[in-house]
């Protein structure tokens, strides 16, 4: 297409002439339009947002994806806040009922309450338009994730402990380490305040005290190892420590001079660990009977039934040594 020409009167030569505009006219009025236009536009985006205060569309997408995502971030602090209460309905089960049951410590809150340390871990949250709200559920996160890992690695423990139930079963200190029924045997002291057959006061027993007849087989009350042999010169005499396992442990006392067993020797229950004597501080032949359960002393009658027969006693041993 042909660019259109321009003529312009010349009155000294009275004639039409070709116009022909130099660049630099061309130029400056280009440069002119073009601030005009920034300027207009400068204008019309303060009138826009500042005067009229409405958002740019470019500003709205943001804050339609910024409102999206507090939707969703709240979302997440209620489900949060759901798993922070099964995380706590799983720590009561574990620890009143699974651990228990096991002879298992619960866990200690300040272990499954522990946050994540360092000062400047949430820093870069600081700077955020909603930095408080986010920092919280950066911590709640953390300390849930801390409450889980802990929580699987007490199922692991349980699961390892309800693994070895049989044994347990075995181990457990489960009768007396005479037959009571028998004749001749009487139960003569129980656990608790007393008064000392000795020194006459009030004292607390750790265990119980079972008369009988001198040199009467002294068995031990379930599988285990012999922890400790030796002569206690505070009152025991000759007495046998025995290392159930599952945080059970046993303490026969007031044993004769011949002892059958060795420290680190394994035993079964039923097995006989001493002989009924009078070794110690004691006033008359009877076996003084401890049980331990995580280092504490506990009733020994908490762990076999009185009512057993004699022949049943004599059943339970039979069976577990396999005779």
């Amino acid at each position: 297409m042909f660019r259109k020409k321009r003529y312009r009167y010349n009155q000294k030569t009275l004639a039409y002439e070709l116009h022909r505009t130099s660049v630099k006219t061309l130029f400056s009025r280009g440069f002119g339009i073009f601030l005009c236009t920034v300027v207009a536009s400068v204008g019309y985006f303060w009138f826009y947002c500042d005067y009229l205060k409405l958002d740019t569309p470019k500003m709205l997408e943001l804050k339609r994806e910024n409102a999206d995502l507090l939707a969703k971030l709240d979302v997440m602090n209620h489900q949060m806040e759901k798993t922070d209460y099964r995380l706590e309905r799983l720590r009561q089960r574990d620890d009143n009922v699974y651990r228990p049951i096991f002879g298992l410590d619960r866990v200690a809150d300040e272990e499954r309450n522990a946050g994540f340390g360092g000062a400047d871990r949430y820093s870069h949250l600081e700077h955020t338009k909603n930095s408080g709200f986010l920092t919280l559920m950066a911590k709640r996160f953390d300390q849930l994730s801390k409450k889980a890992v802990v929580q699987s690695y007490s199922f692991d423990e349980v699961g390892i402990q309800a693994e070895q139930t049989d044994k347990m079963a075995s181990s457990v200190p489960a009768i007396l380490p005479v037959n009571i029924r028998e004749a001749g045997f009487r139960k003569s002291s129980s656990f608790g305040p007393r008064r000392d057959p000795v020194y006459g006061d009030i004292r607390f027993h750790d265990g119980i005290d079972i008369t009988g007849p001198y040199g009467a087989p002294i068995r031990a009350t379930g599988d285990g190892v012999v922890a400790k042999r030796d002569y206690g010169y505070n009152g025991y005499g000759n007495f046998v420590i025995i290392d159930h396992g599952f945080g059970y442990k046993t303490r026969y006392a007031h044993l004769t001079n011949d002892v059958p067993v060795r420290e680190g020797q394994k035993v079964s229950r039923g097995e006989v660990i001493g002989y009924l004597g009078s070794t110690g501080k004691s006033i008359g032949p009877h076996v003084h009977y401890e049980v331990y359960h995580r280092n504490a002393h506990v009733n020994p009658d908490n762990y076999y039934s009185e009512n057993i027969a004699s022949d049943e006693y004599n059943f339970m041993i039979n069976t577990v040594r396999g005779k």
